[in-house]
């Protein structure tokens, strides 16, 4: 049975992850009003777009080094905060040049809670002695949804962009405040390099992760069209399928640790990666939409416990500090997502998007045929 100490720290790792999601999804619904304010065209504002990637990936390496320094206590309470008086900036920047810069920022402290709050979480779960990652890597997609869902209701009943980013933030805010004194106490200064090239096991869980933040990514950006151009579905109905994905990860990652639990590291990568190729499967086979869209389930399904169980073996190799491996798996994760899209793209342009998608299926097979090597215990 957890102590008191433990509830209270699983509490707060839960806010933490929590309040990167809100965060993150509560910008996306500002993103048309901050176009329509700039007055500035696709090309510019997908670069601008752009820094708050650039942003997130450029703290992370720091916040490995920070919290192998300070614990990750002190980075999760700044960062979480930053991100909270940020997210009002984002609403009223006047130039390009702002909104770049507010965008950076904001990414610099998403990353930096992102790195510190799974390291956090590594510490909770060895203190407990039982898989937890799965259900704290669900409260960042809670937070997802109720972070694009009330931005999106304040602003559908007219509130003023300003005071809806603000009354998120201070919700935000407010969850911290609640955290912060319910983290774990700062690790003491550890001894030896704070730099260390990722190598070995460590590159391996971080190409993982690559991938799975790949699948992740091309299911937000290009599902819909897929489901519009392959299978005919109208434009309107089309982003059913990233919902299904959605629901059907949150809910694989609600019920996850008990399931790795029961079964092990290393048979949930193999079992959760060859669902998820199953479903690709099936999206790519079926013509009919309605079930075509089962495959979004299973991908779902399969793939919502994998990236918690590449962010616990990162925290259970010795092979480099704990705090630099989550870093280096977070960082390529993220060049994943800033990434891959864009590659699909550009392939679907030569192709198709179908081709595409058969070549993401193609290379999560990667995952399966890893699951041994990366589900073995690690000294």
């Amino acid at each position: 049975m957890s102590s008191p100490d433990q509830r209270a720290a699983k509490l707060a790792t839960r806010l933490g992850f929590f309040v990167a999601g809100f965060g993150l999804a509560g910008w996306a619904p500002l993103v048309p009003f901050a176009k329509q304010h700039l007055a500035v065209d696709d090309a510019t504002l997908g670069l601008l777009l752009l820094c708050l990637g650039i942003g997130s990936v450029a703290a992370m390496l720091l916040t490995g080094v920070l919290s192998a320094r300070f614990g990750s206590k002190p980075i999760i309470i700044t960062s979480g905060l930053g991100l909270a008086a940020m997210l009002p900036l984002l609403s009223v920047a006047a130039t390009p040049a702002t909104l770049g810069t507010a965008l950076f920022a904001f990414g610099a402290a998403l990353g930096s809670l992102d790195v510190a709050v799974n390291i956090h979480a590594i510490e909770v779960e060895r203190a407990e002695g039982r898989p937890l990652m799965s259900g704290f890597h669900a409260q960042f997609s809670i937070g997802g949804f109720a972070g694009s869902g009330l931005m999106t209701l304040l602003l559908a009943m007219q509130v003023d962009a300003l005071v809806s980013a603000v009354l998120c933030s201070c919700l935000m805010g407010a969850a911290m405040v609640l955290a912060a004194p319910r983290l774990l106490r700062a690790s003491p200064q550890q001894a030896g390099p704070l730099i260390v090239i990722p190598h070995g096991f460590v590159v391996l869980l971080a190409a993982l992760a690559g991938v799975m933040f790949l699948v992740e990514g091309a299911m937000l950006d290009w599902g819909a069209l897929l489901l519009a151009g392959t299978k005919h579905l109208p434009e309107t109905q089309a982003g059913i399928g990233y919902i299904l994905f959605s629901i059907a990860m949150t809910a694989g990652r609600l019920g996850g640790d008990a399931v790795v639990s029961r079964i092990g590291d290393r048979a949930a990568l193999f079992w959760g990666s060859s669902i998820a190729i199953a479903g690709f499967v099936v999206l790519l086979t079926v013509p009919v939409a309605a079930l075509a869209m089962t495959g979004f389930l299973l991908i779902g399904i399969g793939a919502s416990n994998l990236v918690p169980i590449l962010f616990r073996r990162a925290g259970t190799q010795t092979r480099m500090p704990i705090e630099l491996a989550v870093a280096a798996v977070t960082m390529v994760g993220y060049a994943g997502v800033l990434l891959g899209p864009a590659a699909i793209g550009f392939v679907a342009e030569f192709t198709s998007l179908q081709t595409a998608f058969w070549m993401l299926a193609a290379l999560l097979t990667i995952v399966p045929l890893s699951a041994h090597r990366a589900g073995a215990a690690q000294t």
